[in-house]
């Protein structure tokens, strides 16, 4: 537990009976639905997404290893001035990750510069040798970025990590507003909350946006998933389904001539989209793994041809990289000329010697994270660890520093949380999603709340116990208008998705 008490986004602090000003009407809400009726609803979701199929895999567990993200009947709200401001600094990092991809896989000025160590950006085990020189159709890398945000006031922000590969938890964004559209339809009433349904219609103009060839509009696209045993899968069947494209593996695509093409009964159509949820290493088996049974030979010659999108581009993986992480606010400068919007939560590279000593003797007050690792596995949160957990992180440490970042560890905010004793403040990030096309780039006005459902938990990943609320935007006033307009239109046609 943190000394600091954190910053609850409905009540203010922790301790305080009644809502924050602009969100008076929820906490009205909360004082008159009592706890028996909030579960009800709950209840009522989850036993929806149970029969949806809304699920993920545990790897490594050898039983109950297909299950729901718990869901929670409290929404996360941004007031329109806060969303405001999330989404210029939002749009001013993912201009700036793409700037760096297409830097360090062309010219790699930022190298010849001194901005970042050469040997930490060619020397990852996340950059591919294999892709430089090659420029993706339209120059854009990062089609599809989740932010992961944490806030620890009224006014702060802070970026926690970069998603550029392929972030997930888009579904859960819109399976969760679709209960809250049903099962609370007077909290639309009360708050104009911006709609997130258009998510596929968005991400499919951006696949578009981004065809070879000029091919526009009449583009293919496809989704390449690599099957139903992937922790995704709902995800991807769902999104694919929401499109109205084909979802694929390996086995339905062929390359021929340096084109792709999808094998159908009516014959092949090539193929000018690829939105790839296969890492980079199963990618191709001619260009990275050869054991890969989930790629597509040739793939990547079709894409150094400029015949074939993929999103997100190959070698994405650098920008994920939780020591690059570190350089970001370096990075913004250095392509937008501008200072970061959205700042850094401060970190130390354990590969640098004494930032490795201030770690080591404070490993009970940090977080330790692998610069490649994600869902919350190869980490320490040193206040809440066992002593062998920390000794054994200490060894760790010492043996192969440069694998390792630590940061401090932030009261992270809080929301109001349906816990077995009633509402409980619980700690939330926040994942949006940002699309980049040829077109420019658009934050959808929403995303995915994680909440840590134990007690004074700062681990919020899904892997680890957590669980979802949907995140409400509210949209600026504007005169003359009512307070549902543009918010329950949403649940039109938003049951496309359903289990595949």
């Amino acid at each position: 537990m943190e000394k600091t008490p954190a910053f609850d986004e409905i009540m203010g602090q922790i301790g305080s009976t009644t809502a924050r000003d602009e969100l008076a009407a929820l906490g009205r809400w909360l004082d008159e639905t009592p706890d028996a009726e909030l579960r009800r609803r709950q209840e009522a979701a989850e036993t929806t997404f149970r029969q949806l199929g809304i699920t993920f895999a545990v790897y490594g567990e050898s039983e109950a290893s297909e299950r729901i993200i718990p869901f929670d009947i409290v929404p996360r709200v941004f007031l329109a001035d806060e969303w405001a401001r999330l989404s210029e600094g939002l749009v001013q990092r993912v201009d700036a990750i793409n700037a760096f991809l297409e830097d360090v896989y062309g010219e790699r000025r930022i190298l010849k510069d001194g901005i970042l160590p050469e040997d930490l950006v060619l020397g990852n085990a996340q950059f591919r040798p294999e892709i430089a020189g090659i420029r993706p159709p339209h120059g854009i890398w990062a089609h599809i970025c989740g932010i992961d945000l944490v806030r620890t006031g009224p006014d702060e922000f802070y970026v926690l990590e970069d998603n550029a590969r392929t972030p997930s938890g888009v579904s859960y964004m819109l399976e969760n507003r679709e209960a809250m559209l049903r099962l609370c339809p007077e909290l639309f009433r009360e708050f104009r909350v911006a709609a997130v349904d258009s998510y596929p219609d968005r991400l499919l103009e951006t696949m578009k946006s981004v065809a070879p060839h000029g091919s526009g509009s009449g583009a293919t696209c496809v989704v390449l998933t690599p099957g139903h045993y992937n922790s995704a899968y709902y995800e991807h069947s769902f999104l694919a389904d929401s499109m109205g494209v084909e979802l694929v593996e390996a086995a339905d695509l062929v390359v021929d001539e340096d084109f792709v093409w999808m094998r159908t009964i009516g014959g092949r159509v090539k193929v000018d989209v690829i939105y790839r949820r296969i890492d980079d290493d199963f990618l191709d088996p001619l260009v990275f793994r050869p054991d890969s049974a989930l790629g597509v030979p040739g793939l990547i010659a079709a894409y150094a041809a400029g015949n074939v999108a993929i999103l997100n581009a190959p070698g994405n993986g650098i920008a994920d990289d939780k020591a690059i992480y570190s350089y970001m606010p370096e990075i913004v400068r250095y392509y937008s000329g501008g200072e970061p919007k959205l700042p850094n939560v401060e970190t130390w590279r354990c590969r640098e010697p004494q930032a490795l000593k201030y770690v080591l003797d404070n490993l009970e007050r940090v977080v330790v994270k692998l610069v490649d690792g994600s869902g919350g596995y190869g980490m320490l949160v040193g206040p809440t660890a066992s002593k062998q957990e920390i000794e054994d992180f200490r060894a760790a440490l010492i043996a192969e520093p440069h694998r390792y970042i630590a940061q401090p560890t932030l009261a992270l905010s809080t929301v109001p949380t349906l816990a077995d004793s009633g509402l409980s403040p619980r700690h939330v990030d926040f994942r949006p999603f940002v699309l980049s096309g040829s077109k420019g780039v658009q934050v959808v006005p929403g995303g995915l709340t994680r909440v840590a459902l134990r007690e004074g938990s700062l681990v919020v990943n899904s892997s680890q116990g957590g669980g979802t609320k949907d995140s409400f935007v509210l949209m600026p006033d504007l005169p003359g208008q009512t307070q549902t307009m543009g918010t329950m239109s949403q649940s039109q046609g938003m049951r496309t998705g359903g289990a595949a």
